[in-house]
């Protein structure tokens, strides 16, 4: 805590300061500024100088290490995943896993690791925003009493590529262009649609992508995937393979293109702000972490490879066992410290853990140690306290830059000799708890020489991607067209939509012909698949809207107000919503107290210009007949309940906010109620049907 000791000045004849420092030092109880040597300062506002107005002194060591450390304190953003919002928290498991794993941490019923969790969009920069059509990280490190276990995946169950060797040219056709160094967090230009395009095996997560997953409501209500198949092995040694899931106990969620694109200017942090929010009042979010396992032989039963990170395993024939839960509930004390330096690696895995062969999870394997010297300056990144284990960790890595550990004794190898002479000899290897990678037995899937080529299976890229599609709502089906038809049209290279929507024919004709009549292109050949796809039954558990958690928990609903609003009829309004696990916002022209019905006055949440109804699940107009005969003029209103209204948000509203609605273009349906109980059920959905008639969808 700095010192706060006031400072009061006047001027002599000259214009020279004179400084008038109290005659008493600090106040008791308070911490005294020091350098980073741990020399107290004296004084914190001065640069030392030769007189009043003479230059500044080179020995002025507080104002250099000062200045230099603020030159200093930034580091080189991540390449990917740049921009991230973190937490701490625990996974509680729910069962003893050991059949299937020895890791400690499933081990037991009710066992609780810590943990820390960042999520990110994976386009932008750190100085982005939150809610661009992007895929999201999910990044969960386990801090075990068997070292640290690193789950680093996204908010999609696959990837754009199949082979690591590709990453580069995707993130480089994905990022800013090379020349104007623009667009900034987004796919829709030139290059990205370039490379994809020629890239068939993008097509599958091309669909996820432009679906309503790209554009999740908050980060609590988003799915986490490990994306790739790992193994998991128990004391026997006998193996299984095994996909991670994380799924939010608040539901999947997401926002409508529009509305994210609104939320773009009314709060660039909007996610970032959700989660500390939530957690600061105690609403901690929670995910349930569920294991599709699996044997060689079910592999071998499916039409695709297991080991291809662009293929999912339908939930309706592996089903999820769900083996515990994440609750995130403390946000970081420092944010660079913790959620900035914090650094992930596939490769930390604990012993009942282990790699599979697939050529993406391989490639990352070897990326990630590289990626986190270049960002952090040091092979030593592992000491920082929030990437340190919790458990012990002995070994003879010495020196390196920043180094923050003080090795004692001479033994910085082994074998050594050096106990047999009474010195410490340091730690020995354990044959029986270490780690041991799995020995695949001769004759699996896995085998095989060592050549640049991929397996046959891998060259099947559609027919996921229609799997995907045929699993979607015809709402979501329109979102999905409508997205391909945006990013496209901003592609200025005329060769790219034509060769998209080839690629596209083999997905489904529909969909082709819906965005090349969007694009206004006629219908090209389709383009021929390396191998022809084949028809898989659908999967309900790919839709986001057929999976809808009706709950109001967790969501926040606005509430718009003004003089003379009924105070029996907000104060039971936000009763209901706080009983049901929402939170309420208050909505005002202006920011002071308001004055209801009773006399009393209130002070709002937020002001009506800076609180737009994108920020809300649901909304509320609460008005009286004089209030609502003001708002008729205000261009802000309508506007706050036209957005609403076209967001597919239920909306309640006293009669005498009527008026104010139909001017705003607010037609009767089943999300518009008055307040009660009908209000609390329609809030607890999206009124999708609504949508045909509010907006030209592909």
């Amino acid at each position: 805590m700095a010192d706060k000791i006031a400072f009061d000045t006047d001027r002599g004849e000259g214009g020279e300061t004179h400084q008038h420092v109290p005659a008493k030092g600090p106040h008791e109880g308070m911490d005294h500024l020091t350098t980073n040597q741990g020399i107290r300062v004296s004084d914190n506002q001065n640069s030392l100088r030769s007189g009043a107005r003479g230059p500044t002194l080179l020995e002025d060591f507080v104002l250099r290490e000062k200045i230099f450390h603020f030159d200093h304190e930034r580091i080189p953003e991540r390449i990917v995943h740049a921009r991230g919002s973190a937490a701490h928290g625990y996974f509680e498991s729910y069962e003893s896993l050991s059949e299937i794993t020895k890791a400690d941490l499933f081990q037991r019923k009710g066992e609780k690791t810590p943990v820390f969790v960042r999520f990110s969009t994976v386009a932008g920069g750190a100085g982005s925003v939150d809610t661009p059509r992007d895929v999201r990280g999910f990044a969960v490190k386990f801090y075990t009493k068997e070292g640290n276990w690193d789950l680093v995946g996204n908010n999609i169950p696959i990837f754009f590529i199949q082979d690591a060797i590709k990453f580069p040219d995707l993130v480089h056709a994905v990022k800013m262009e090379a020349d104007r160094a623009y667009p900034q967090a987004g796919s829709a230009h030139d290059t990205f649609w370039d490379w994809a395009s020629l890239m068939p095996e993008t097509t599958h997560m091309l669909m996820w992508a432009m679906s309503d997953r790209a554009i999740p409501r908050s980060l609590r209500m988003m799915q986490g995937f490990g994306i790739h198949t790992f193994r998991l092995v128990n004391e026997a040694g006998q193996s299984s393979f095994v996909k991670f899931h994380w799924r939010p106990k608040l539901g999947t969620q997401s926002t409508l293109w529009d509305e994210a694109l609104k939320l773009q200017a009314a709060d660039n942090d909007y996610h970032r702000r959700d989660l500390y929010e939530a957690i600061a009042a105690g609403n901690f979010p929670e995910w349930e972490l569920g294991l599709q396992v699996f044997d060689e032989k079910f592999a071998e039963s499916l039409p695709y490879d297991v080991l291809d990170p662009t293929k999912i395993i339908p939930e309706e024939i592996l089903p999820l066992k769900m083996v515990g839960r994440l609750v995130l509930d403390r946000n970081p004390d420092n944010f660079f410290a913790e959620t900035e330096q914090v650094a992930y690696c596939p490769a930390n895995i604990v012993p009942g853990v282990d790699f599979t062969n697939d050529p993406l999870l391989q490639g990352r394997l070897f990326s990630y140690l590289d990626t986190q010297k270049s960002r952090l300056g040091t092979a030593n990144f592992h000491q920082l306290p929030i990437n340190a284990p919790k458990c012990p960790v002995m070994n003879f890595q010495r020196d390196g830059q920043m180094q923050m550990n003080v090795p004692t004794g001479r033994a910085n190898y082994e074998p050594n000799s050096l106990s047999a002479h009474g010195e410490p000899g340091g730690p020995r290897e354990c044959p029986v708890t270490g780690f041991r990678t799995f020995e695949k037995p001769a004759g699996t899937a896995e085998q095989g020489d060592k050549l640049r080529v991929r397996a046959e299976l891998f060259a099947d890229h559609y027919s996921q991607a229609r799997l995907f599609w045929t699993s979607q709502t015809s709402s979501e089906q329109s979102h999905i067209a409508s997205a391909f038809v945006f990013e496209l049209s901003k592609v200025g290279l005329e060769q790219v939509p034509p060769r998209m929507v080839g690629n596209l024919l083999n997905v489904d004709q529909q969909l082709a012909e819906r965005v090349a009549a969007g694009l206004g292109i006629a219908l090209p050949n389709k383009n021929a698949p390396a191998r022809a796809p084949i028809d898989l039954d659908p999967s309900p558990a790919l839709s986001i809207q057929k999976n809808m958690k009706e709950t109001l928990e967790g969501r926040k609903i606005g509430i718009l107000i003004a003089e003379g609003t009924d105070a029996k009829v907000l104060a039971s309004l936000i009763k209901d919503v706080t009983g049901a696990g929402a939170t309420p916002f208050v909505v005002a022209p202006k920011i002071g107290k308001t004055g209801l019905s009773n006399g009393k006055g209130m002070k709002a949440d937020g002001q009506l210009l800076g609180s737009p109804s994108q920020l809300f699940d649901a909304v509320a107009v609460i008005l009286s007949a004089e209030g609502c005969r003001q708002l008729l003029q205000d261009g802000a209103a309508l506007q706050w309940i036209m957005d609403a209204f076209g967001h597919l948000k239920a909306i309640t509203h006293t009669a005498e906010a009527l008026p104010l609605l139909q001017k705003a273009g607010v037609e009767p349906d089943d999300g518009v109620t008055s307040p009660g109980n009908d209000f609390l059920k329609a809030a607890a959905k999206r009124f999708f049907d609504r949508e045909p008639k509010l907006r030209m969808l592909a």
